[in-house]
């Protein structure tokens, strides 16, 4: 049953349960959103923004899916978990299984080949609109230099009221400037020391800290 006011210890419970990568990819920057993290997250755009409960919420590169199964228990309406990588889509299916949870569809593409224009015939087309996207997107440090900012730009095509997400917070004067080009709004709601554990031969520390930003994009009409 979902509990949209769920208390924030309990919803990180609930998510620690959570199968990660079985396999990670370097070039794909798999870094899974902490339990922790993800938690803070939901919690904040539903209680403070009202953002999940009965809302239709897009988890772009959704990953193994933490953040999409913490939206259902929250209350979302409906979730789409979109994600280029098809073994991570795995784990994602087996996560919503072993939660027994049926309101998330799963859609393997990749960014580049989205297109929300109801004009647009191609198989790129999806026509659902979504009311809230969340999603921890690539930093852009390993490939793909300003793939974070093309998840963004996708994600509020897809969204009709807000996109929350990730980014390092080195790159905050930017996101403002882009924001500001875009013609959305941005609000820093938090930050996090990302831990990134030693997942990858290349790495020398055992832990990597990263600080991140927690941003929320909304557009003005809302």
């Amino acid at each position: 049953m979902a509990l949209s006011r769920m208390k924030l210890k309990v919803l990180q419970g609930h998510l620690e349960n959570i199968e990660v990568f079985d396999n990670p990819k370097i070039l794909l920057e798999q870094y899974p959103t902490t339990p922790h993290i993800a938690a803070i997250m939901l919690h904040q755009i539903q209680t403070k923004f009202g953002d999940i409960e009965g809302c239709s919420v897009l988890d772009l590169g959704c990953g193994c899916g933490i953040l999409s199964i913490g939206s259902v228990m929250l209350g979302a309406g409906y979730v789409l978990g979109i994600d280029v990588d098809e073994e991570a889509l795995e784990v994602c299916r087996r996560n919503l299984d072993e939660h027994e949870i049926s309101e998330v569809d799963l859609l393997q593409q990749n960014i580049f080949n989205i297109s929300p224009n109801i004009n647009d015939d191609s198989e790129k087309f999806l026509p659902k609109r979504f009311e809230t996207v969340i999603m921890n997107p690539p930093f852009g440090t390993k490939k793909n230099a300003g793939i974070d900012m093309e998840f963004v730009k996708t994600a509020l095509m897809m969204s009709t009221n807000a996109v929350y997400s990730l980014h390092k917070t080195a790159t905050r004067k930017h996101l403002v400037k882009k924001a500001k080009d875009w013609g959305v709004s941005i609000d820093i709601l938090g930050e996090f020391n990302f831990d990134l554990a030693n997942t990858f031969k290349c790495h020398k520390k055992s832990v990597a800290n990263i600080e991140v930003d927690f941003v929320r994009f909304a557009h003005k009409n809302e």
